[in-house]
C-alpha cells in the first residue's frame, strides 16, 4: 500500500510497482525497454547482456505485471525505455531514484531495500516449500553445481507462471489486506 502511494515521477512510481512482482535486479528492470516486453505472451525477456550471469533471462508476467505494463506503456510516446528519466528521456532512473522512493514511501534502510523484494520472494516461496529449482530459476541464479548447470537446461517456464501468479496474488492478499489479522512476515 505504501508503495501505491508513492510520490515521484511516473517511471519511479511504475517501477517500484513492477519490482515486487517480477523481482528482478535494480539494473535489470531500469535499463527494460519495450522491445523486450511481449504483452500479448505475457513474457519479458531480458538480453544477456543485461543479466548477472550473462544469461538470457525469461520472465512469464504475472496479470498483475501484464497489466502495470500496459497502463505505463500508454505513456510512451515510442520511447524504447520502458523507465525514462524524466531529467533525459534517452536515459533510464537511476538506482538511487528508486531507493529515494522508498524512503518517501516510509521505508528506512534497515527496513527495506530495491533488492530485498528478491529476497522476500525468495523466502516466502522456500518457506511454503516451492521447488527450490523454480525459485531459483525465477531469481535468475546460476546452479552451484558446475556438472547439473552443464546438463540441466530447463526454463520450467509454465511451473515458473503458476508459481509467480501465485505470488502476486499473495501480494495483492497483503495489499488488500486479507492477511492483516494474521503475524505474517514475507
Amino acid at each position: 500500500r505504501a508503495i501505491d502511494d508513492c510520490p515521484g515521477g511516473l517511471s519511479v512510481r511504475y517501477a517500484l510497482k513492477l519490482l515486487p512482482y517480477v523481482f528482478t535486479r535494480s539494473g535489470e528492470l531500469r535499463r527494460a525497454t519495450w522491445q523486450e516486453i511481449d504483452l500479448e505472451a505475457a513474457i519479458w525477456t531480458i538480453p544477456a547482456g543485461r543479466m548477472k550471469a550473462r544469461k538470457e533471462h525469461v520472465i512469464p508476467l504475472p496479470r498483475q505485471a501484464v497489466e502495470l505494463f500496459r497502463e505505463l506503456k500508454q505513456y510512451s510516446d515510442g520511447n524504447p525505455l520502458v523507465f525514462p528519466s524524466p531529467h533525459n528521456r534517452t536515459e533510464p532512473i537511476t538506482g538511487q531514484a528508486l531507493r529515494t522512493a522508498l524512503r518517501r514511501a516510509g521505508f528506512e534502510n534497515t527496513d527495506m531495500s530495491v533488492h530485498g523484494f528478491r529476497s522476500c520472494f525468495s523466502t516466502r516461496c522456500n518457506e511454503k516449500g516451492y521447488d527450490p529449482d523454480l525459485i531459483e530459476k525465477s531469481l535468475a541464479h546460476a546452479p552451484k553445481n558446475a556438472v547439473r548447470a552443464a546438463y540441466n537446461r530447463a526454463e520450467y517456464l509454465e511451473k515458473r507462471r503458476a508459481l509467480l501468479q501465485e505470488w502476486a496474488d499473495y501480494l495483492d492478499e497483503l495489499r488488500e489486506g486479507v492477511n492483516a489479522g494474521q503475524k505474517e512476515v514475507l
